[in-house]
């Protein structure tokens, strides 16, 4: 059997699907949480009588990514060393308690706590998925299923708007925290209970896991020996590293005006009341779901009739930013529907590259323990632009009036920096070599 000869042989088991659906769960339930504040914020700024600046609620939405960045090596390594079922079962339950808690808040600092706190129970969740994708799925799969689990953060952001907002309509903002964090809760539980690796899951049977481990999944008894010992601190020697640090903060420095103030620009801009920000507000994210599963299925596509795998994360990672930059275009248009179009092509692209980003780390970990920990150098990188963009954002629509068009061109110019970055600076989609100490 041959790391591209395609499909499993008969009689195996597709256990490893379950899992991936059990990890899209879990990230789309992170993403939900993580959201829930950006769709609430205007009903708890009424209800509780705060004036907030626009800096001022870019701060709050971007103290989460304080938290989250500051754990992010952390937990890459802790997700490496105890594996994805302590890790993503302890952030789980982290998160959904301190969004349960979140109706607490009073004022700016609290909601800053609780923001903050939630940021750094989130930390473990991307690393620990894929890590999960890399133990369970072989090379030729692994793009789709980085997408299905990256698709989460998707799902996760484009429910928020109809859920929480009918939440807030029928009970009240508060509801709509408490709900989220028992679903997180029961999450947890079930992944604890079900997650196990494929030697050690019994609902695997010998024909899947050898399937497995004989194309190109990262599993403890493909690892060389030299590779495995090479020194979490030395993984930032490597250019490609440095490179995957870059790229992915430019996508996310883009990204994540959809995760936090595109609610607030379609309401305060664009004018949409609370049912059409149920409605319309989640076009672009349903365009860019459908986009990141389809270039996961043609890449893999790709790669299982052999063409060169680096060929085919490159093309998904530079064309997809540049794709996002599309943003630009949404500003100026006079019609809604327009710069929803925009909007959309600029989500969907940024998706596209996502399926390609996520699924460097297990290309190109030396061995299986350091897959965890490269995605989350990786994550690290670009959640500083989760810090810094949101805040942005708010400073430049209070310099310029709520005008959108700076933000959106600054937004642009990062997404072309990180084309450039995965065409010129990355390296091979390959296990990277030892390097001399």
């Amino acid at each position: 059997m041959t790391a591209t000869s395609g499909k499993a042989p008969p009689g195996a088991t597709r256990r490893r699907y379950l899992i991936l659906g059990l990890a899209f769960i879990g990230l789309s339930l992170n993403y939900l949480d993580r959201a829930n504040l950006s769709v609430a914020l205007p009903f708890i700024q009424e209800d509780l009588h705060l004036d907030l600046s626009n800096a001022e609620k870019g701060l709050i939405l971007g103290a989460f990514f304080w938290a989250y960045d500051g754990a992010m090596l952390a937990a890459g390594w802790m997700t490496d060393r105890y594996g994805s079922r302590k890790a993503f079962t302890f952030a789980a339950l982290w998160w959904s308690v301190v969004t349960a808690l979140t109706p607490l808040a009073r004022g700016f600092w609290s909601l800053f706590a609780f923001r903050f706190a939630l940021g750094a129970g989130e930390a473990p969740a991307y690393p620990s998925a894929t890590k999960a994708a890399s133990r369970w799925f072989p090379r030729h799969e692994r793009a789709f299923a980085t997408a299905v689990i990256d698709s989460g953060s998707r799902v996760g952001t484009v429910l928020s708007l109809p859920i929480v907002t009918a939440l807030i309509a029928l009970v009240s903002w508060h509801f709509s925290f408490v709900v989220l964090g028992v679903l997180g809760i029961m999450w947890a539980a079930v992944w604890y209970w079900y997650y196990r690796d494929p030697r050690e899951h019994s609902g695997a049977n010998d024909l899947e896991r050898e399937y497995i481990a004989a194309n190109g999944a990262r599993l403890e008894e493909t690892d060389d020996e030299a590779a495995a010992r090479i020194r979490w601190r030395d993984l930032f020697r490597y250019r490609t590293i440095r490179g995957m640090m870059l790229g992915f903060f430019c996508l996310n420095f883009v990204i994540y005006f959809f995760l936090t103030w595109f609610p607030s620009y379609l309401k305060d801009a664009r004018h949409l009341d609370l049912a059409q920000l149920g409605t319309l507000g989640t076009l672009p994210g349903i365009t860019a779901i459908a986009g990141g599963w389809i270039a996961g299925i043609v890449a893999d596509r790709r790669i299982r009739a052999g063409a060169d795998v680096t060929r085919v994360r490159k093309t998904v990672m530079v064309g997809g930013l540049l794709g996002g930059a599309a943003i630009v275009f949404a500003a100026p248009a006079k019609s809604v529907y327009v710069a929803l179009l925009f909007l959309a092509i600029s989500y969907a692209s940024l998706a596209i590259a996502a399926t390609g980003i996520w699924s460097l780390p297990g290309d190109v970990a030396p061995s299986s323990r350091h897959v965890a920990s490269i995605g989350g150098i990786q994550n690290f990188a670009s959640n500083i632009a989760g810090i810094i963009s949101p805040f942005i954002f708010g400073l430049l629509l209070d310099l310029y009036d709520g005008n959108y068009l700076p933000s959106f061109l600054v937004a642009g110019v990062v997404a072309v920096i990180g084309a450039l970055t995965y065409a010129f600076i990355v390296g091979k989609a390959e296990p990277l070599p030892v390097l001399d100490r």
